[in-house]
């Protein structure tokens, strides 16, 4: 079965059960400052999640565009991805459990043929808080699966949220196709990683709401959502060990043998795949409509260090960096089913040169610096963790280059200290990480909900001191503020600011009433809407309406009358990045 075959039979078979096709939203979450990118396909309908309506019913599917940061250090491995495709439906207040679990039991074993005997489940097991969920398990047992297929676990395996300290969360059930491995012990099951077990799919139903004292009461809209494995499935269903091995990553490790002339083997296996994916996924970020370029923070940051990993990894098993040459194959693989890469190729292709330049720079400034070191060692022959760990994340080399240098002079590495050092700077990242997730997707209080109204404003505002030729290009709202990123040349000058922020606080003072009205697409821009990432909608579109100030579509939710904002104030003007500048601002 081929790629796009299994797109289609995934999306197909969830219509014939009454679901709607909505489009891949951006990589770059609109108004969640909780992650960096859209890791899964339930980020873009948090709203209607938590109750607003979608245009589209109740009923949901689609294939989502995905980016994970946390498995970064795992590409390489046969099936890990940092971006990947994911297959989604959803049932926002219509079906449960029974239901989700029949739909997911029948594609897998009717439409993709995998036999019953291959799949093993994991369900909640309880806990003084919530009960076990049995629910869950006698509708695997009602499905064929027996009770050695379907094991119980934890929160940590077998529960989702709430995003914060309260909101929706609830337990889900995972799928797991059976490689056929032997068991690495007597206690194997699919909570090990020992290879046998392959997650392909994750059914979470929303029912419960964590409440401030801890407690936990049932939803009154009770919600599925769904997310498998595209790269994974694919693998599966064609009978190969590995993701690397299907029509996904073929044409690039065939595009990097013809450009080098070097085989592929088991000694470069490992480097082959990091190359392939990181540029697959540095390209489609790149390639998003919110033109994300790389930087020293948030998600330009990421973009940096897999564009400097994929050169490196490049540069030392070929000599030479094939980057671009593979991002045109990904655009060329790609461009008929997200036709964004084809409209953004030449932003995608200058930044990917421009940062090839910039980072050679930097590890001739490493090189110098390591050179530094040596030198001053003087007879201990060992080059200490920290001075190491400095050159990996001051300067881009991995840890394996420092050793290389350090063994043509003599010298070895302190390890351990350099190994405690990464550990630390990965703790400080993951609660980093936790800190921003705990701080959007819960956070749907009445003061983001203005603040979403407020950028509506500013964008309107914007375009009538700045001209049409400004677009948004991304935002970020938080409890205490917004930030909005919009495409314009240059700093604003403080007549235009605030000539920006009067209009906006002129709005607010006409306390206008906020209208949402559905409508299609073409309607819609009829109307004079704008809608800059509007191929993520459906056929079927939510407008919100301020009367001489701002026509946009837009998920919400909003304000009922822009008079709740109270007021508005410019924070501060500044670059986000090449041609696009953001504006941080409050309300009052």
């Amino acid at each position: 079965m081929t790629a796009q075959e299994l797109r289609r039979l995934f999306i197909e078979f969830f219509k014939e059960k009454g679901h709607k096709e909505i489009a891949s939203a951006s990589l770059l979450p609109e108004n969640d400052p909780s992650v960096l990118f859209t890791t899964a396909g339930m980020h873009p309908l948090i709203p209607y999640l938590l109750g607003e309506k979608h245009p589209l019913g109740n009923r949901l599917v689609n294939v989502q565009k995905c980016v994970r940061t946390c498995d970064i250090d795992e590409v390489g491995d046969p099936n890990h991805c940092t971006f990947f495709e994911m297959l989604g439906n959803w049932s926002l207040g219509d079906y449960f459990k029974a239901e989700s679990i029949a739909m997911s039991f029948e594609f897998l074993t009717t439409r993709l043929s995998i036999p019953i005997k291959k799949l093993a489940v994991t369900v909640f097991e309880g806990d003084d808080g919530v009960p076990r969920d049995m629910e869950a398990y006698q509708l695997w047992r009602k499905q064929g699966l027996s009770e050695s297929q379907i094991f119980f676990y934890g929160r940590d395996e077998n529960w989702w949220g709430p995003a914060g300290i309260t909101g929706p969360c609830g337990p889900d059930t995972e799928i797991f196709f059976d490689t056929g491995k032997p068991k690495c012990s007597d206690l194997c099951s699919p909570a090990c990683h020992c290879g046998k077990y392959v997650e392909i799919w994750n059914n979470v139903f929303m029912e419960y709401n964590k409440n401030a004292d801890g407690s936990y009461s049932m939803l009154l809209q009770k919600n599925v959502d769904t997310g498998m494995g595209f790269e994974r499935v694919l693998a599966i269903i064609n009978d190969v060990d590995s993701v690397y091995k299907t029509e996904l990553f073929l044409p690039l490790i065939s595009k990097l043998k013809e450009l080098t002339g070097i085989e592929l083997n088991p000694d470069n296996e490992r480097q082959y795949r990091i190359i392939c994916e990181h540029t697959r996924a540095v390209t489609f970020i790149l390639g998003d409509p919110k033109a994300i370029a790389p930087s020293n923070t948030e998600q330009g940051y990421i973009v940096r260090r897999l564009i400097r990993k994929a050169i490196r990894y490049s540069k030392n098993l070929f000599g030479q960096n094939v980057i671009v040459d593979l991002a045109k194959t990904v655009i060329q693989q790609y461009g008929d089913i997200y036709p964004e890469l084809e409209h953004n190729k030449d932003f995608i292709i200058s930044e990917i040169e421009k940062e090839s330049v910039t980072f050679e720079k930097t590890l001739d400034l490493g090189l110098k610096r390591a050179e530094k070191y040596f030198a001053a060692l003087g007879e201990e022959r060992v080059l200490d963790g920290d001075s190491a760990f400095k050159l990996y994340d001051t300067f881009g080399f991995p840890l394996e280059l420092t050793e290389e240098l350090a063994r043509e002079k003599g010298f070895t590495v302190d390890l351990d200290r350099f190994k405690k050092r990464f550990t630390e700077h990965q703790e400080l990242s993951r609660k980093g990480a936790e800190a921003k997730f705990k701080g959007g997707m819960a956070d749907n209080s009445e003061q983001t909900t203005k603040l979403h109204t407020a950028t509506h404003l500013l964008d309107g505002a914007l375009r009538k001191v700045l001209g049409d030729t400004v677009f948004q290009r991304g935002s970020n709202i938080t409890s205490k503020r917004l930030r909005f990123d919009f495409s314009f040349s240059r700093k604003l000058t403080k007549d235009e600011l605030n000539k920006v922020s009067d209009i906006v606080n002129e709005a607010i003072k006409k306390d206008i009433p906020v209208i949402c009205d559905e409508m299609s697409v073409e309607e819609a821009k009829r109307y004079g809407a704008i809608g800059v990432f509007d191929d993520k909608y459906g056929s079927t579109v939510k407008v919100y309406t301020i009367e001489g100030y701002s026509k946009e579509i837009c998920g919400g939710p909003h304000a009922s009358r822009t008079g709740e904002l109270k007021s508005f104030a410019i924070l501060k003007e500044e670059s986000s990045s090449a041609g696009v500048r953001r504006i941080k601002a409050v309300i009052g």
